[in-house]
């Protein structure tokens, strides 16, 4: 079994693939934003257009065949926990690209829907 990209240290499969399958929902903004990180590394665009706020999904997403991602660091977060409705999570991403490194470098901000299910709307 391999280790879930997102950087936790656990199987990909325990970690951010129950997310992915649609066993459990990401309990927190940031277990969200690792899953959509890990999303983008296996090519799941099912998994980050169901987690995308509707008000601001794209129609049409497309993963970057030649971008290779190589690492999440989370660098901050406000909210985005258990009692909380609202978040936003600070993070560099690694990635190489036609074989050249780059770094994302992002604050993204995430809500709590009714039912609990945290989703991305944008950057912030």
């Amino acid at each position: 079994m391999s280790l879930c990209p997102c950087g936790l240290g656990e199987p990909y499969d325990d970690c951010c693939g129950r997310f992915h399958r649609g066993a459990d929902a990401p309990p927190s903004a940031e277990l969200l934003m690792r899953a959509r990180y890990s999303a983008y590394v296996v090519g799941d665009r099912d998994f980050l257009l169901r987690t995308w706020h509707e008000k601001t999904r794209p129609r049409l997403l497309t993963v970057e065949d030649g971008q290779h991602w190589k690492g999440l660091y989370i660098l901050n977060r406000t909210g985005g926990g258990l009692f909380d409705t609202e978040g936003t999570v600070e993070f560099k991403a690694r990635y190489e690209a036609d074989g050249k490194p780059g770094v994302m470098h992002d604050t993204s901000r995430f809500v709590k829907t009714a039912d609990g299910t945290w989703l991305y709307v944008d950057e912030v």
